[in-house]
């Protein structure tokens, strides 16, 4: 009995297998960090690949064979293809090249690395890849064609990776001088718009800046996405039995803290939760039969992760 547990003792207390039972749970930390890395990869080189595909085809199949343009970096490449004898997928890599390069102080290498990675395939698409001209109507070249060059734009984004490099000029100025990233574009594209009506016409700078505009909402679209979340903060008497709904109705998770009220000073359990804006109007109905009178603060969540956040019923 007494060897038996000895043994034991020497089990648990065996310096050599605490040492490698340490390094046999490092060694699974790090292959379950590799693995991680490794399927971000492939997501983000998936994003890249859709959003420079679709680019090209916004580009190709609709503004090019009609010389439209759009706004930032890639206006300006598109101007500059125009007014010069430089192939569009050249400029495109050029054009954007320093303000990637500035990406790197900016924001991070990994973004400026997988951008030039972007751009690269982006310029190699346009330049080899035929795609057909889809239509000669203008209203829907601006259209589509600002949809599909957004929705690449978007999907990039989605990536970690830009093909426009507008975003990262905007950034570093708006560090540099009192404007705002939402100013700085601003901008950029009046100057781009006023130069396309003077190499081209005020027409195709009109139709320009619906090709923009186009492109940014599609991009806000692919960016923030239909379940963009809201965050809700719930104040009511009855915050259990609307905690419980939020759970069991909606299938969400939600946060209780304690608060006082401002004019009695009396505690107050406050609910808070996140619901995509398809699952709002159902959060509203249900409060509602619960405490009509519930008071709800409600603001934009542009992204969230982990938490019952991936659980996405629409009941």
């Amino acid at each position: 009995m007494k060897r038996f547990f000895k043994n034991i003792n020497f089990g648990f207390l065996n310096p050599k297998k605490r040492k490698e039972s340490i390094l046999l749970k490092k060694m699974e930390k790090e292959k379950k960090v590799r693995k991680t890395k490794v399927i971000h990869l492939i997501h983000d080189g998936l994003f890249i690949l859709l959003g420079t595909i679709s680019a090209g085809f916004g580009l190709k199949g609709f503004l090019l064979p009609n010389m439209f343009i759009d706004g930032g970096v890639m206006g300006i490449s598109l101007i500059l293809a125009e007014i010069s004898n430089i192939p569009l997928s050249v400029l495109i890599f050029f054009v954007n090249l320093p303000f990637l390069i500035m990406g790197i102080s900016t924001i991070s290498r990994q973004f400026a690395l997988k951008s030039i990675l972007a751009i690269t395939i982006l310029a190699i698409i346009v330049h080899f890849v035929p795609f057909p001209v889809i239509t000669n109507d203008k209203l829907l070249i601006a259209v589509f064609g600002g949809f599909f060059l957004g929705l690449g734009i978007g999907l990039a984004i989605r990536g970690g990776s830009v093909i426009d490099g507008t975003e990262v000029l905007a950034v570093f100025a708006s560090k540099k001088t009192s404007l705002t990233i939402g100013d700085f574009i601003l901008i950029l594209n009046i100057i781009i718009f006023s130069v396309a009506a003077y190499v081209f016409t005020i027409e195709i700078s009109l139709y320009a800046m619906l090709t923009y505009l186009s492109a940014s909402k599609t991009v806000d679209f692919v960016v923030s996405g239909i379940e963009e979340y809201v965050g809700v903060t719930i104040i009511s008497e009855k915050n259990e039995e609307i905690r419980q709904a939020i759970i069991d109705k909606l299938g969400r998770g939600c946060t209780i803290y304690s608060g006082k009220r401002g004019r009695s000073m009396n505690k107050v359990e406050i609910v808070y939760t996140l619901v995509t804006r398809l699952e709002l109007a159902k959060l509203h109905s249900e409060i509602e039969e619960i405490d009509e009178d519930a008071f709800l603060i409600m603001h934009s969540v542009k992204d969230a992760k982990g938490g019952m956040i991936k659980k996405r019923p629409l009941k």
